[in-house]
């Protein structure tokens, strides 16, 4: 449930039944510092029409409301929605001074896990939606409790018919999942996403620890594998907030270790590696 903690949320409303439940569950336990942002792709053609009724949503509630356009057109990929998306969201929190907060849910994290590891994440890929810039207070409830919250508050809501699309694998994965996992299983995987989450917390924060000496080759050269794959995904992600899959990381992990200085590696986009006779630098490039 939402907490009573008043804090500055800026609460991704996309119209949809999860970000409506999100929105008045905040705001009905007196969560009153509340922006609704809402960001339209220009992907379908309800677009606009989802954007004003988000738009007097947030007049009912009497919230401000920040609203971005973009033609991305129906060619975007998920990928590319996802990041445009974030980067207004966080470029909006920036502005008005308050943190990003989503209506991810249950069903979400275990639907993110399956596509982590069909995409290569290794474990990681478990410890899904870890960012820790972006509130979610509904990861405890599922897809069940959002509907019967809706219907119990009489809220309304827009539908988003891409959500039935086999043309997006989420929505194939969802499926799958929905016809195969019991409560039993949807349970224990919520118990393992925990117990990752918290491996994860533990690994950032000996990288933070080591973070001086991970700009020396000499280091790399003289660790076990498995450490400095973790170490190396997790140093990759702090400079440059890309989160490398794992034959990505193999790779660069035996350029640092075996690469001619000189070397310019870049092992995804957005991220590129330099190498020189002692020294390692990793950063972020715009492309």
């Amino acid at each position: 449930m939402c907490h009573n903690i008043l804090m500055r949320r800026l609460i991704a409303v996309s119209g949809g039944v999860d970000s409506v439940v999100l929105l008045d569950n905040i705001l009905r336990h007196g969560q009153d510092e509340v922006v609704v942002a809402h960001f339209d792709h220009g992907i379908r053609a309800e677009s606009a029409a989802d954007a004003r009724f988000v738009a007097g949503l947030a007049c009912r509630y009497n919230v401000p409301c920040v609203t971005r356009r973009e033609e991305l057109g129906p060619a975007a990929s998920e990928d590319v929605a996802r990041q445009r998306r974030y980067q207004f969201l966080f470029d909006a929190a920036a502005r008005w001074g308050g943190r990003v907060t989503t209506a991810h849910h249950q069903d979400d994290v275990i639907e993110t896990i399956a596509l982590n590891l069909r995409r290569g994440t290794r474990w990681r890929g478990l410890a899904a939606m870890g960012d820790q810039r972006i509130e979610r207070p509904l990861l405890e409830w599922t897809k069940r409790d959002i509907y019967d919250y809706a219907l119990r508050h009489r809220l309304e809501w827009v539908e988003d018919a891409t959500n039935q699309s086999d043309a997006y694998l989420r929505n194939q994965l969802r499926r799958q999942l929905q016809a195969r996992l019991t409560d039993q299983q949807r349970a224990a995987l919520g118990r393992l996403w925990h117990q990752q989450r918290q491996l994860c917390r533990e690994i950032d924060q000996e990288t933070l620890r080591l973070s001086p000496r991970l700009s020396s080759r000499y280091f790399w050269a003289h660790i076990p594998i498995e450490p400095a794959r973790e170490l190396l995904h997790r140093e990759v992600q702090r400079l440059t907030g890309v989160s490398l899959l794992s034959a990505q990381l193999d790779r660069l992990l035996i350029a640092i270790k075996i690469g001619r200085a000189g070397t310019v590696w870049q092992p995804a986009a957005h991220v590129r590696v330099k190498l020189s006779v002692k020294s390692v630098t990793i950063k972020r490039v715009t492309r």
